[in-house]
Parts: structure tokens; C-alpha cells; sequence
């Protein structure tokens, strides 16, 4: 059998670094040996070789968050050099990394979001206004960060200066979102014509973590996560179908997940990630795997995906 070229992209300069290059390592471990021939790059050293490499190249399989990596450049480089990946082309990719512009549309598809404001750094915002408009507590977030980096939630309006400079200091734009109460889900899709809702996760925080932050999603044991989630049948289906109508909204291919909240309002999204983390035990990988895929067949059909698209 003649083996597939893989490309394996981990690493980059974004502040989800280390997560990335972890995530590219367990990866690797699980990526059949028989089936593909990888070659692993970096995309914060090794953009020329995997340039000069590129003829020689079957597909790629990216494992990078945030910016300069799930942002569309990347993907943008790989579309020059007719190298097909898994996920999210330039256009989705770009959409889904700007919470801002993924609120817009979620709002034109009539996709349920908490209302929000949105201030650049040059803006002179007046506090007291945004209070009044959205209420306390304020959820405060970069527009174009993910794990949570730079987030913040408000409960007294003397608290939120600051709250914005934590978010200026990740990005030149913020976010300031109506608080919402309730449980918080997730829901995962991957296909690219006929789309696959994956079981449903329920997760909980645990004592200490407001909300799904960044050491509440990577420092073992922080965070209870419970799948499938235990929700009546009714929820789990708007929540999945929240999740797929995400992705078409946000112009997204190959898979995506959705993290909403369920409160006494009905089931609110918040955004979309257009690459989910990617070890065994990430929320993508611990849904398939109750779906019936183990991490390695999960792997194996994002590959085919890709070499599909």
C-alpha cells in the first residue's frame, strides 16, 4: 500500500502555543504508521521547508489555535502551495476566530447569542452605558483569541476598566457580552455535504472556575465533563441542530464545535471552533468516541475529509 504524505502542523506564535504542541504530539502518537507517512512542521520555524516540501505533500492535518494558525493564514498558505487540509478554509476560518463577525451572522441565521457591544482599543467607552445596556455580570473577551485567554466576567461596574485592558492586552478589539446563566454544553459536527451532530458534552467547571477558562480546559481534573450530556431529548436535539447551523452560518467545512449555555431562556450560543482541541481526552475526540470512533478513526476521517474537499 502506498502511504499518504501527511504534513502535521503544530507549534505556531499564537498564546495557545504549548496547548497546540501537545495536541500535535498526541496526534502523532495516534496517526496509523501503516497508513501515513508524516512529516511533522512547525509552523513558528519551518514555514520555508514545508514550502520547498510541498510537491512531495498529500495533505495536511493541522492541530494550531488561534491566531496566525486558525485564523485563515495558514490555511491561506496551504491553498497557494494545492495543499488540502481538514476543516475551515481561509474564509470560515477568518469568520470564526472574529467573535464579532461569528455574533453578525449567527444573528442573520437567527442563531440564538447573548447580546453584546464591541469597542476597539482607540474607543472611548462609557462604562456606566454598557452597564446599563447589558446588565451585570459582563462577560469581557478578545474578538479574535480562543481558550478563553483574556476573558473576563464583570460583576461591578468599577471592575470593568480593567476587565477591558486584560482583553486590549490579547487584541485590538473587545467584546462585552450579557452574562448568561445556566449549564454549559458543547456539540461538535464534522462532515462536509452530509454533516454529523456528535453526542452532546455537558461540562462543569469545577470549585474555583466561574467558567470553562483556560486552566479549567487543560489542567487535568479542573473540569468535569460529562457526555453524553444529561439533558432531555428535546434540548439535546435544538443543541445539535444549533450546532450544525453554526457551521453553515459561519461558512465552516470538514467539522467545527459549538459551546452554547442552557438557562431558563433555552439554549444560548456562544461561539464556534473551527479547530477543537485535539488530544485524546479533548471534548472532539471524548464525543466521538461515545459516537464510535476511536481517536485514531476520528483522525482517519478528518483526513478523509479533507482529501474529499
Amino acid at each position: 500500500m502506498v502511504k499518504i504524505k501527511l504534513a502535521l502542523l503544530s507549534g505556531g506564535i499564537s498564546s495557545e502555543r504549548e496547548v497546540s504542541l501537545n495536541g500535535g504530539f498526541q496526534v502523532y502518537e495516534a496517526l496509523d504508521k501503516e497508513r501515513y507517512d508524516i512529516v511533522r512542521y512547525d509552523p513558528a520555524t519551518d514555514l520555508a521547508t514545508l514550502v520547498n516540501d510541498a510537491e512531495t505533500i498529500d495533505v495536511a492535518l493541522l492541530i494550531l489555535h488561534g491566531p496566525f494558525g486558525e485564523d485563515g493564514t495558514v490555511q491561506g498558505l496551504l491553498d497557494l502551495l494545492d495543499i488540502p487540509y481538514q476543516g475551515a478554509g481561509v474564509l470560515g476560518s477568518a469568520i470564526a476566530m472574529n467573535k464579532l463577525v461569528s455574533k453578525r451572522l449567527y444573528l442573520q441565521a437567527g442563531i440564538p447569542t447573548p447580546e453584546f457591544l464591541s469597542f476597539s482599543r482607540t474607543d472611548k467607552v462609557d462604562l456606566h452605558a454598557c452597564v446599563e445596556r447589558l446588565g451585570l455580570p459582563i462577560v469581557v473577551k478578545p474578538v479574535s483569541a480562543g481558550s478563553s485567554v483574556g476573558m473576563s466576567i464583570v460583576k461591578q461596574e468599577k471592575n470593568l476598566g480593567a476587565a477591558l485592558e486584560k482583553g486590549f492586552e490579547q487584541d485590538e478589539a473587545v467584546l462585552l457580552e450579557a452574562y448568561v446563566k445556566g449549564l454549559e454544553l458543547t456539540c461538535a459536527v464534522v462532515g462536509n455535504q452530509e454533516i454529523e451532530a456528535m453526542p452532546v458534552i455537558e461540562i462543569l467547571p469545577g470549585e474555583g472556575h466561574e467558567f470553562f477558562d483556560y486552566d479549567a480546559k487543560y489542567v487535568a481534573g479542573r473540569t468535569q465533563e460529562i457526555c453524553p450530556a444529561r439533558i432531555e431529548e428535546s434540548v439535546r436535539k435544538t443543541v445539535q441542530a444549533h450546532a450544525i447551523e453554526a457551521h453553515k452560518a459561519l461558512f465552516l467545512k470538514g467539522y467545527s464545535r459549538t459551546d452554547m449555555i442552557l438557562s431558563d431562556r433555552g439554549v444560548t450560543v456562544l461561539e464556534t471552533n473551527t479547530i477543537p482541541g485535539m488530544t485524546e481526552t479533548s471534548l472532539l475526540p471524548r464525543a466521538a468516541k461515545v459516537a464510535g470512533y476511536s481517536f485514531s478513526q476520528l483522525l482517519d476521517r478528518l483526513i478523509e475529509l479533507a482529501m474529499e474537499k
